[in-house]
């Protein structure tokens, strides 16, 4: 018996994080919404003597391998890739890439931040992309690229997920929800900004058309079907290819009034909006505007994230002091409440290395004890994290009028049971955490709607509050004792 019916197919999504990547078949129909991964492999920076870059060869034979799994598995319908932001590769007039891209975290950016400022001023830039400023925006690296020899060979701009789909295809495109995290885009308009682009001295030659989720992205070139095993002619699929995009799109709210935070390596804590907040309020709070599926906006603030844990964790590891996750966890559970809390977003935690030491110099340098123990350690940072979804939703509502009555928590961080619940507890609203795999479900989902599978975004949503586990938290304990907390933080 077929594993499909008429109204049911299979799809493959690429999905590439900042450590791994792996190839999700998705078994998506009016009624059902199922995940298998058939491939996962490491996602390794290079540090090379120029700074440091992503192997996107490696992470191209990845995905190669992956969709071999997945054909073995039996008929894929489509493929769809999403990835991070803000990274890009530099094609040649043959279309060859222009050396490794690099890395968002290396640290090149500095001068180029001040140069791109001195040429078109931080309110304007806003005032047309609408975007948060962080050092590692798009339009920040390209500036920093221009000394480089590279520049001027160079006729094509493609990020990460528009140079994987090229290299699939043969087909050049800009897939629109990804163009929109560039600093060239015009959040108003909906399109590349000619004007800053102008301005900045970058070729609008080298920016693609835009591309919308659902919309065809090609075919796969003869010898990747051959590799793959997949048919000649099969098709791909545009889906949100800023992973956080694909995330949102998989929240299973079931009506517009929800706030989300997209936990993973980053925290994305925002609200869905119709139209950009472009005020100078809003750009001082340094609050984003992405695009979404189907023209929706993501308001959202980036906040550091688990990348704080994670780079715990690996110090720990290298010193031979690896706990799991779980033991970490629940001595965090017993550890005293607030006893030392740091700001997620103080750039002092961006890059890689010893993040304990980190914590420790914020800690004293704002006089406060560093913890004692590693589960202290992670308590101030989930409890740190937990003030920052507070503060950066309650900040999201006044700037855009609109208070959520719910947060929904999403992707690998919606299992961290502590962090879920001091979500609730810190903001005082009830939270709903999962599905972990909001990216892999949001990419197969835009596929699946694109063959005419399920409805639109709100019948998308409620596929996935439908037929994925999740779980509730309720806000608990003494709401006061967070305020205090906040308060305190703020002084700091």
């Amino acid at each position: 018996m077929s594993l499909t019916s008429r109204s049911e197919a299979v799809f493959a999504a690429v999905d590439l994080g900042a450590t791994s990547g792996r190839v999700i078949t998705g078994l998506a129909g009016p009624e059902r919404l199922v995940l298998t991964e058939a491939h996962r492999f490491a996602n390794t920076p290079v540090r090379l003597p120029d700074g440091l870059r992503w192997d996107v060869l490696a992470l191209y034979q990845g995905m190669l391998d992956g969709l071999r799994a997945a054909a073995r598995s039996g008929p894929i319908a489509s493929a769809g890739i999403d990835t991070w932001a803000v990274d890009y590769g530099l094609l040649d007039a043959d279309g060859g890439l222009l050396g490794l891209p690099f890395h968002y975290r290396d640290d090149r950016n500095g001068k180029a931040v001040e140069q791109v400022l001195a040429e078109c001023g931080a309110r304007e830039l806003y005032a047309v992309s609408g975007l948060q400023h962080l050092p590692f925006n798009t339009v920040f690296q390209l500036a920093a690229h221009r000394a480089s020899a590279q520049w001027g060979a160079a006729r094509t701009v493609l990020l990460i997920p528009d140079l994987l789909t090229h290299w699939l295809t043969g087909v050049v495109g800009a897939e629109i929800t990804n163009a929109s995290t560039t600093g060239l885009f015009d959040a108003s308009a909906g399109g590349w900004s000619d004007a800053l682009i102008s301005r900045l001295g970058l070729e609008r030659s080298w920016f693609p058309p835009l591309r919308e989720p659902g919309d065809p992205a090609g075919t796969l070139l003869p010898h990747v079907a051959e590799y793959t095993g997949l048919p000649t002619g099969t098709p791909v699929t545009t889906v949100a290819s800023h992973d956080t995009a694909s995330a949102v799109a998989a929240v299973p709210a079931t009506g517009p009034g929800f706030a989300y935070v997209s936990c993973g390596t980053w925290s994305l804590a925002g609200l869905e909006l119709s139209a950009p907040v472009l005020t100078e309020e809003s750009r001082a709070a340094n609050f984003t505007n992405e695009r979404g599926v189907d023209g929706t906006i993501r308001y959202l603030r980036n906040i550091m994230g688990m990348w704080l844990l994670e780079e715990c964790r690996r110090t720990w590891d290298a010193r031979g002091e690896a706990s799991g996750l779980d033991v970490l966890l629940a001595e965090a559970a017993r550890a005293r409440p607030f006893a030392a809390m740091i700001d997620p977003d103080d750039e002092a935690f961006l890059a890689p290395g010893d993040m304990p030491s980190r914590i420790d110099a914020q800690l004293v340098s704002s006089g406060q004890v560093p913890p004692d123990s590693p589960g202290g350690y992670v308590r101030c940072v989930l409890e740190s994290l937990a003030l920052a979804h507070r503060r950066t939703l309650r900040e999201a509502a006044g700037l855009a009028g609109r208070e959520p009555d719910r947060v929904h928590v999403v992707g690998g961080g919606s299992r961290n049971e502590l962090l879920c619940q001091w979500t609730a507890d810190a903001t005082g609203l009830p939270v709903t955490a999962g599905p972990a795999e909001a990216t892999a479900l949001g990419n197969i989902l835009v596929q699946a709607r694109a063959h005419g599978l399920v409805g639109d975004l709100a019948d998308m949503r409620r596929l996935v509050a439908r037929t994925q586990g999740l779980r509730h938290y309720t806000p608990q304990g003494d709401q006061r004792a967070w305020d205090r907390a906040a308060a305190r933080l703020e002084r700091t």
